[in-house]
């Protein structure tokens, strides 16, 4: 978790930009071929004991109305991606805490994880702008741990899918 965090605090950046970058572009279609759903399948539910939850902040749940509500309400392309970003990555190291490192959905979470801190490493080649309130409230709660955050029980392969579908949303125009 140590490597994944750190890059993920030290990576606000990219806000700002409504179309995404070819860097962008490349890399989400990596992590969608990391996301395919056979490898989604083995990896976040055969291998983990049935029904299976990982313990999240309420706001690391990420789905497509979230996105339809934020775009309703007037959030910028950019603002979203960054917030996906932010929200996806954090999932995938919520769900590497609880992995021994002999487990075998270890490497593959590990590749994601390279992924997303090579996403971040990209968004932080832009300089940083003003976000949107909303946005920005959500970003500080997802890093922030606070014993007042709400929790919620999510499997694995979930947190994965609503990542995958977010992503479509997000970067199918764009790319």
């Amino acid at each position: 978790m140590q490597q994944g965090y750190a890059a993920v605090l030290c990576v606000l950046a990219v806000l700002g930009l409504e179309a995404a970058a070819p860097g962008e572009c490349e890399l989400t279609r990596l992590l969608q071929d990391k996301l395919q759903y056979e490898m989604r399948l083995q990896y976040m539910k055969h291998y983990f004991p049935i029904d299976y939850t990982v313990h999240v902040q309420y706001e690391e749940v990420l789905r497509p109305s979230n996105i339809t509500r934020l775009r309703n309400g007037t959030v910028s392309e950019a603002a979203l991606r960054y917030l996906w970003f932010h929200v996806s990555s954090q999932a995938v190291l919520r769900i590497r805490e609880v992995l021994p490192e002999k487990h075998p959905s270890w490497k593959y979470t590990q590749e994601l994880c390279q992924l997303f801190d090579a996403l971040g490493e990209e968004y932080s080649k832009y300089r940083q702008t003003d976000v949107e309130a909303v946005v920005a409230d959500l970003v500080k709660q997802i890093h922030s741990a606070g014993a007042e955050s709400r929790s919620k029980a999510v499997r694995p392969k979930a947190l994965l899918d609503n990542c995958l579908k977010v992503m479509r949303m997000l970067y199918g125009v764009p790319c």
